[in-house]
């Protein structure tokens, strides 16, 4: 089954009196429990393709379908209400909050749902064990060791059970111990038959991934299966 269908996406900004062509002519299908990484240097169109599969940004000209819905006609609040029921995000900067600890963090999302205190609390809890913080559910950020904290924000991203999880430079402020970790935590994740997709510019990294594509000046240049994902 598709849960995202992209046809022929464009993005264009328009910088003072010049045009940025960020994506030209984008198309692309994600399945369900696919796990996907999206490479390309500096300026290839990733970051804005990771905007749009979050529903963060919409396309100039193009199709997005999201489980068959239509993204490229949603206004903003449709757009919020995608993003927080469906899909979870994992920042390369963690985004915590500094002064509220694991348990709040992760919440987060669950009031914005709408979702009681007391089941909040419950799911918050138990995202947090399932990522192996159970024993720092009331520590801080600052508490935390770097691969902590970003599990603690990958608790966060999955405790409304999204159909998506994006995870935009999920190593790049870790060290390569602490990366590995993260990465046999995605693994599991994916295991469990979420639909992943990474951006990278990590070539190990997106060694983890079932499906490699590679951008080049906002064109997709390959998609390739990866015959032999890390484990």
């Amino acid at each position: 089954m598709n849960i995202i269908t992209i046809e022929h996406i464009a993005k264009i900004y328009q910088v003072g009196s010049e045009e940025v062509h960020a994506l030209r002519d984008v198309s692309l299908k994600i399945n369900q429990n696919e796990y996907l990484a999206i490479m390309g240097p500096s300026g290839s169109g990733k970051s804005t393709l990771m905007n749009m599969l979050g529903c963060l940004d919409t396309p100039t000209n193009g199709l997005y379908l999201f489980k068959d819905k239509n993204v490229s006609l949603m206004n903003d609040n449709d757009l919020a209400n995608i993003r927080n029921k469906e899909i979870g995000f994992v920042f390369q900067t963690f985004n915590l909050l500094p002064r509220s600890d694991s348990l709040h963090n992760v919440e987060l999302p669950l009031i914005y749902a709408g979702i009681p205190k007391s089941e909040r609390r419950e799911r918050a809890a138990e995202a947090l064990e399932n990522v192996g913080l159970g024993d720092r559910m009331h520590h801080k950020p600052n508490e935390l060791s770097g691969g902590q904290r970003q599990r603690v924000a990958i608790a966060r991203a999955l405790v409304n059970n999204p159909s998506l999880l994006l995870a935009d430079e999920p190593t790049g402020n870790l060290d390569s111990k602490i990366s590995e970790e993260i990465m046999k935590l995605f693994a599991d994740i994916h295991r469990k038959g979420n639909t992943l997709v990474m951006v990278t510019h990590e070539n190990d990294i997106a060694q983890h991934a079932h499906r490699i594509i590679h951008l080049k000046d906002g064109e997709v240049d390959s998609d390739e299966i990866n015959p032999n994902p890390v484990y």
